[in-house]
């Protein structure tokens, strides 16, 4: 079967009927990856793609994307929907070679003189036709199978970087540039070029199996979205950047509550008596006055293994909510628990570096390095239990995995009776919680246990328990 000829962006439009196909398959698209899109915003994009038409396919982009999307950290995952939905082209490009050790080389020569000059036309068509003659796996020639991985595992660019750093300086290119700021440079452009070739093979899977099926399961999702336990290093420090603009959100919706609690509740039996002058019609409720207490904050934090990435972000989102609460205490452990409030002062702390220093500054292992909550817990009663009281709120974050050893359920027994109330975050699926070696029902008898596995999540839970 022969591959189908590589369509420009510039070929005849859609029908009218096909392009409207398009546009709510977008849109349904960014609906099951969080992105709220209403009625309102879809009648828009219409518009816009009737102003714009088809033929500048970034100015289409644009668009779509001023008219359908309200917060940034959403602009990744819309990238991957719109080219699966709007692709540069269709099958694969002309004249695509089998992928030989030859054509390795040559695309590869081709692929540094790219990268030297910045080309981004040129680095996309590298990147369509090393999907086309390296990233094919399968048996059959029909085979539906392009893999992104395979694909960079074979043309290896990110050995190019001094081939293409030789070829800027000789061009008079990088005179500018200092050598380090011309190399990160260079990798930004390597980057750029394995997002193109990711979005290809995506897009090529896409045209045999369907584009719906592979919107909703090939396209990584937004930062606040990914699980924490499965978070990788790039993706912990995306999130790390969208501290502060929840911070302000979740600051805002606790300073909207905190009015709301001022205002107090109705006093019936006061409310009655002013009612008789007016016959006994209640015309002006009166309310029981309130005087709202800041309340305090104490985090517990496993900062062990893959936890660890899940209870940094907490702290550090804790930490910038700082102003809504009379006094934050954090606490991190492993098998021994320290203070680590120092390390998380308003204004000064590292995100990129704060689970180091914690590592670093505070004693959070004994005579093993496992995790070892019964322990932990329990020297925080017989150490800091004075900093845990009747305005107190405590939230323990964890996975609550014991390494069979005591969960020391008295421990947490004792906390609960101290404080006003007791939260317990676990960043695991719910359906794990009692498997192997955790203890997370045991505790979820005595504390309020939920379920915390995204940035996401989190929001929503701190907006809803933390106190008033």
């Amino acid at each position: 079967m022969s591959t189908p000829a590589h369509v420009p962006t510039d070929a005849p439009a859609d029908a009218p009927a096909d392009l409207a196909d398009r546009l709510t398959g977008l849109v349904g698209a960014l609906r099951a990856h969080g992105v709220r899109v209403g009625t309102g915003e879809t009648v828009d994009a219409g518009r816009a793609v009737a102003a714009l038409g088809l033929a500048d396919r970034e100015l289409l982009r644009e668009g779509l994307a001023a008219t359908l999307l309200h917060v940034a950290g959403q602009r990744t995952v819309f990238d991957q929907v719109f080219d699966l939905y709007f692709p540069r082209g269709v099958g694969g490009p002309g004249g695509a070679s089998g992928g030989g050790p030859g054509d390795r080389e040559e695309l590869r020569e081709r692929l540094a003189a790219a990268l030297a000059d910045d080309d981004t036309a040129l680095l996309r068509q590298l990147a369509a036709e090393a999907v086309d003659g390296l990233g094919g796996y399968g048996s059959s020639p029909g085979s539906d199978g392009w893999s992104s991985y395979q694909t960079l595992d074979r043309l290896r660019p990110q050995t190019l970087l001094a081939r293409v750093r030789a070829d800027v300086r000789a061009r008079g290119g990088g005179t500018g540039f200092a050598d380090r700021l011309l190399d990160d440079e260079i990798r930004r452009r390597i980057e750029a070029f394995r997002g193109m070739v990711a979005a290809e093979a995506r897009r090529r899977v896409a045209e045999r199996r369907g584009r719906d099926q592979i919107a909703r399961r090939a396209v990584a999702p937004s930062a606040d979205r990914v699980d924490f336990l499965s978070a990788g290093r790039e993706q912990l420090t995306e999130l790390r950047r969208t501290v502060q603009p929840l911070a302000r959100k979740l600051a805002t919706r606790l300073a909207a509550r905190r009015r709301r609690a001022a205002r107090g509740t109705i006093d019936l039996r006061r409310t009655l008596r002013g009612s008789l002058s007016t016959g006994g019609v209640p015309m002006r409720p009166v309310l029981r006055r309130r005087r709202p207490v800041r309340p305090e904050l104490v985090l517990l934090c496993d900062v062990s293994g893959s936890v660890s990435g899940f209870s940094d972000f907490t702290m550090l989102l804790v930490q910038a909510l700082h102003d809504q609460f009379s006094k934050i205490r954090v606490f991190a452990f492993v098998n021994r628990i320290d203070e680590v409030t120092g390390l998380l002062e308003h204004g000064r702390a590292d995100p990129e570096g704060l689970g180091a220093r914690i590592r670093a500054e505070a004693t959070l292992t004994g005579w093993h390095g496992s995790s070892d909550y019964g322990v932990a817990l329990g020297e925080f009663a017989e150490r800091y239990g004075a900093a845990v009281g009747p305005r107190t709120t405590v939230f323990v974050l964890g996975d609550a995995r014991t390494n069979n050893l005591d969960p020391n359920l008295a421990a947490v027994r004792r906390i609960a009776g101290q404080a006003r109330r007791v939260y317990w975050l676990n960043p695991e699926p719910l359906s794990l919680w009692g498997t192997g070696d955790s203890a997370a029902p045991d505790y979820a008898e005595l504390v309020e246990m939920h379920e915390c596995r995204t940035a996401r999540q989190l929001g929503g839970l701190i907006a809803r328990l933390l106190p008033v």
